[in-house]
């Protein structure tokens, strides 16, 4: 599996991607500037978290004009796999990938914190390796995480099965009071229609090596990384 990072100013997490799939995973990964128009021969396009262009207007809503983007949207188009996390959730929304949007939490502070996930497929190769009936735990670290969306969009995420993650108790449930930043539905990640992009604002990569206290984050990669072997 080749695996392509992409660096904007302010990106901070793209190391962190590095380290799991080109350190753990053991395989091919190499960062990509946003000023680039070529990804190459990369699987998996990864656009990490961080802080792109310094979130000046709206998270994501410059990142979106980069160069480099017109090649992630013709990636993702032709099928290929593209993940964005935290800031690159909010990146792949406002470039049309994934519907909805990423505004200030409700509290309008910044949440830095482990929280509990209801994985609510498992049969994507995104999450074969999750169970539905035990929540896992993934760092999030963000101020703009409360997803939002118009009540047809929200009805069709959920009748086509596109919520992946949603914030929940320890015990698993779908509460308000599990809810950190007021999302609809308690939403944490989606995917396209297709099934080949996905957004979460929870971190997986900071929860994909012991020492760092989890590795609740590490079944998603590999998820990707049988589903990409297989393919080939």
């Amino acid at each position: 599996m080749k695996v392509g990072v992409l660096v904007f100013p302010g990106s901070n997490c793209d190391r962190d991607v590095v380290y799991v799939t080109q350190e753990i995973l053991g395989q091919p990964t190499r960062k990509i500037w946003h000023r680039d128009t070529d990804l190459g021969d990369v699987d998996v396009v990864v656009i990490p978290g961080g802080f792109s262009y310094g979130d000046y207007l709206r998270c994501g809503a410059i990142a979106r004009f980069s160069p480099i983007m017109p090649s992630v949207v013709e990636h993702a188009r032709q099928g290929k796999y593209v993940l964005g996390i935290c800031n690159g959730f909010q990146i792949l929304t406002e470039v049309g990938l994934l519907p909805g949007a990423l505004v200030r939490n409700r509290n309008l502070h910044f949440i830095c914190d482990r929280l509990p996930l209801k994985v609510e497929r498992t049969d994507l190769f995104w999450t074969q390796h999750y169970r539905s009936d035990r929540p896992i735990v993934l760092p999030v670290a963000h101020g703009e995480g409360r997803y939002h969306a118009d009540a047809e969009t929200l009805a069709q995420l959920e009748d086509n099965g596109q919520v992946l993650f949603r914030y929940c108790s320890a015990t698993g449930e779908v509460t308000d009071e599990a809810n950190p930043n007021g999302s609809l539905n308690n939403i944490a990640g989606i995917c396209n229609n297709a099934q080949n992009v996905i957004g979460m604002m929870p971190h997986p990569e900071r929860a994909s090596d012991a020492i760092v206290g989890g590795t609740d984050g590490l079944a998603l990669f590999k998820g990707i990384l049988e589903s990409v072997a297989v393919a080939r």
